[in-house]
């Protein structure tokens, strides 16, 4: 339940707003593993896409809390861009999209090629590519296909791997990395 006062302020609307200030005097981390037990007092995420031409920039946890604004913000924007069909998308995984992000200290936003994806979607991938798994975490809203200009696919798969938290799948050839809060485990496409 949101509290506002006579001014229109809500307790959440005003962390937002202070955290917005602070965010760059907010730490920079020395590894995934204390930021992803909750270390952090501050979470955002920034991502564009090049299929739809939105973007989103976002702090999605505040001082041990989810924004469930926020995350619905980020469910909407990892949609299936092909129909618009959408599932929540499991903070963990932004979570381990965060903090790769942070160890390697840029301020580019994701380009997001792939949240999650509708059975139909899947499907169609899967007949045009062997490497499109059948029950792909993508389905699940617990995968990210992600690029940065700034940082080779060998940099952000290094910090991903890092995080030590889910799945990393390389994929050099088609300059993406593949992030999941699934089993840990890597791979090359």
């Amino acid at each position: 339940m949101t509290d506002t006062s006579s001014t229109g302020f809500s307790r959440r609307g005003l962390l937002r707003a202070f955290a917005a200030t602070t965010l760059v005097a907010a730490p920079s981390y020395a590894n995934a593993a204390g930021f992803l037990r909750g270390a952090g007092d501050i979470r955002r995420i920034s991502m564009y896409s090049g299929r739809t031409g939105e973007s989103i920039d976002t702090i999605y946890w505040i001082e041990g809390e989810y924004i469930q604004e926020a995350l619905k913000e980020i469910t909407y924007f990892m949609r299936d861009w092909r129909n618009s069909k959408m599932i929540g998308m499991d903070p963990r995984t932004v979570d381990i999209m965060a903090a790769s992000k942070s160890l390697m200290d840029t301020d580019e936003p994701y380009m997001l090629l792939s949240g999650y994806r509708s059975p139909e979607t899947n499907n169609m991938l899967r007949s045009r590519s062997s490497g499109v798994a059948k029950n792909s975490l993508h389905m699940k809203g617990e995968a990210a296909d992600l690029r940065l200009k700034s940082r080779s696919v060998a940099q952000m798969a290094g910090a991903a791997k890092t995080c030590n938290a889910g799945g990393v799948g390389t994929y050099r050839g088609s300059n993406f990395v593949h992030m999941d809060c699934g089993p840990i485990r890597t791979w090359n496409g």
